[in-house]
């Protein structure tokens, strides 16, 4: 019985849930899922759809690509665009393959290793219009061999873009500090809660946890 108040916290601990931590996050456009689905192709999710977090730009529009390689891999990455959907996307065949479809925009950006893992690129995409059109991003890694697809060499985000002229419809909200025009509509994730909230129901849990502990302790009669 002197051991439940030091077993309690070590549950309590436990509890807690740890802050994913990505590989590969997408800033600017506006990620499809977010940082920490990016395992499968073409977007990160076997399956995937496509969701709210969508980025207005006009056709033909230059953009400034922003991502974050929160885990430092070597290899490169590549930007591609699908007009329609995500069905274009092609993994490259190998790991050193280099602009293999149609669908790629900018290929072959060099890893700039642990000192910086801010990346941007500038591209300029089509001067067409498109109401489900895909921006995909991915990380060809060179240190998992024997380099597969599918696999565990290529991680993945997408960003969800209208092209039209005149940009955002009535209540885009401006996305601001990409260095373009593009705006975003709904930036929620798409079950609409906040990253916060599995954390603040784990802390009530910890705190209940820790009451049923006190008060064990105190029928057995045991100091707190």
């Amino acid at each position: 019985m002197r051991l439940i108040l030091p077993a309690a916290l070590l549950l309590a601990l436990l509890w807690l849930p740890a802050d994913a931590e990505a590989h590969l996050g997408l800033d600017a456009p506006t990620s499809r899922y977010g940082p920490d689905t990016l395992k499968t192709g073409p977007c990160g999710v076997s399956g995937g759809v496509r969701t709210n977090n969508v980025s207005y730009f006009e056709p033909g529009e230059t953009i400034e690509v922003l991502w974050n390689e929160y885990i430092d891999h070597p290899g490169h990455y590549r930007i591609a665009f699908d007009p329609d959907g995500d069905d274009d996307f092609v993994d490259p065949a190998t790991m050193m393959e280099l602009y293999s479809n149609e669908a790629v925009l900018l290929d072959g950006i060099p890893d700039q290793g642990r000192d910086n893992r801010e990346y941007s690129a500038q591209i300029t995409l089509p001067n067409i219009t498109c109401d489900n059109c895909t921006l995909q991003v991915i990380q060809v890694m060179y240190d998992k061999p024997p380099y597969t697809t599918p696999g565990n060499d290529i991680y993945y985000q997408c960003a969800d873009l209208v092209l039209k002229a005149g940009g955002a419809p009535d209540g885009g909200v401006d996305a601001g500090g990409s260095g373009s025009s593009g705006s975003v509509v709904s930036p929620n994730d798409s079950n609409g809660c906040s990253a916060s909230s599995g954390r603040d129901v784990s802390w009530v849990a910890i705190l209940l946890i820790l009451l049923l502990a006190r008060r064990l302790a105190r029928a057995s009669g045991l100091p707190i």
